[in-house]
């Protein structure tokens, strides 16, 4: 019996020896499949940002080589003319029409042309005056008629002066005799005042210019029966001076000045011809808010009134960005420019333009001058694109 207890005591011991040795295996099993599963996930985590790390910076490297080259420029300010464009028609400074001062007649010559130049009192066109230079000759001879009355009546009173003092004449009869001399000399200045007016009544039918200048047209044809009611048959323009009529809208009349330099252009040639402003409309047209500045142009071939011609009206300097005509673009909302900004990204700048010349579009408002502006292709670009900017230097 004792044997047995002891063995059974022996076996217990041996499998609580065993039990033990199995469970310390069973968690150095575990310890080290949990180190290994961190190490695989380890592992694993560093080889997925190595991958994506890679293809971050391969799409990014990508991208850049992607983004286009633009040229921009940065234009900076430069004095730039302030110069307001108009259009007008061309008219005669000061117009003279010319008609029939004197009482008319039939026409026998026209001596002039259109765009033929006269002078002061010129005769433009002869008038027939053959029954006028009758009756001019009729009044010269009623003078001689008078001369030779006068001369007789005072004869006669000499005559009378000389028997007063014998007493054959009385003083009534010397009244008489000075009555007679000073009646016959005053019929003499009569006739003579006639005649002077026949002639220059007669001197006033050929029709003749009032001043020198340019004639622009002629209504007139010989053969034709004129009269104090034929109108006009002559324009000249006085001393050949034109002017130009041109039509501005408000905000600009009031930037022009009497005296403010121009340069018109007429429609159909590349002439520019200097004027000056000498007067411009005091009131606005109510219905299109325009006024009219008139500027005054020296004679030239190419000007003829009535036509159409542009100009370009000098009212000052300012400070502005200049930018060249590709770099301004217009859409529904107006002009724009496309700007890249420090991230190389394109922006869309609106802008409103100012004086056109030939070095550029001035820019009145919009840029400060300092920004990077797409100089060319700014039509295929579209806001927030990225690009590599070129920087041109402006030739400005």
């Amino acid at each position: 019996m004792n044997y047995e207890r002891k063995v059974d005591v022996m076996d217990s011991l041996a499998g609580t020896q065993s039990f033990y040795e199995d469970a310390g295996d069973s968690r150095r099993k575990r310890t080290w499949l949990i180190v290994a599963l961190v190490l695989i996930a380890l592992a694993l985590a560093a080889t997925y940002y190595a991958f994506t790390s890679g293809k971050a910076a391969a799409d990014a490297d990508a991208g850049t080589a992607a983004a286009p080259n633009v040229t921009v420029i940065i234009p900076g300010r430069v004095s730039v003319e302030a110069a307001i464009s108009a259009n007008g028609t061309i008219a005669a400074r000061r117009e003279m029409p010319v008609g029939v001062a004197g009482e008319g007649g039939q026409v026998l010559r026209v001596l002039v042309e259109p765009g033929q130049w006269v002078g002061a009192g010129q005769t433009l066109a002869v008038i027939d005056r053959s029954v006028q230079a009758q009756q001019a000759a009729s009044l010269a001879a009623s003078i001689r008629v008078a001369q030779a009355d006068a001369k007789l009546a005072q004869a006669e009173l000499e005559r009378a002066q000389a028997l007063v003092g014998r007493g054959f004449i009385s003083k009534a009869d010397m009244d008489r005799k000075r009555a007679t001399r000073d009646a016959a000399n005053a019929r003499v200045r009569v006739a003579q005042a006639q005649y002077a007016e026949a002639t220059a009544r007669n001197e006033r039918l050929n029709i003749v210019a009032p001043a020198a200048g340019l004639v622009l047209t002629r209504d007139v044809e010989p053969g034709q029966i004129v009269g104090a009611g034929s109108g006009v048959l002559f324009r000249m323009a006085r001393d050949g001076e034109m002017e130009m009529l041109a039509q501005m809208a408000e905000a600009d009349l009031a930037r022009v000045n009497v005296g403010t330099r121009a340069t018109i252009t007429p429609v159909g040639s590349n002439l520019n011809i200097a004027g000056q402003v000498w007067q411009k409309s005091p009131v606005i047209n109510m219905e299109t808010r325009q006024g009219t500045v008139r500027i005054a142009i020296p004679y030239s071939e190419a000007l003829r009134p009535g036509g159409f011609a542009d100009a370009r009206l000098i009212a000052g300097t300012a400070e502005a960005p200049l930018l060249p005509e590709s770099a301004v673009q217009s859409g529904v909302e107006g002009n724009f420019v496309l700007v890249v900004d420090a991230n190389n990204t394109v922006q869309r700048r609106p802008v409103k333009v100012g004086t056109v010349t030939d070095g550029g579009v001035s820019i009145a408002s919009g840029l400060t001058g300092t920004e990077k502006v797409v100089a060319l292709a700014g039509a295929f670009l579209n806001p927030g694109d990225k690009v590599k900017p070129v920087v041109q230097k402006s030739s400005q």
